[in-house]
């Protein structure tokens, strides 16, 4: 989607601001929730 949208960025920057912002949400969304069940099935306990 971001590569397709390049000639269109100087008269349409929605077109690649909300497909970034979803990647961006979703990247980070994956990475909370792995952190999250890192910590709850950490079998050794130590939390840092």
């Amino acid at each position: 989607m971001l590569n397709g949208v390049q000639q269109y960025l100087g008269t349409a920057t929605w077109l690649a601001t909300i497909p970034g912002a979803a990647i961006t949400i979703a990247v980070t969304s994956f990475n909370f929730i792995g952190d999250r069940l890192r910590d709850a099935l950490d079998v050794r306990g130590d939390h840092n």
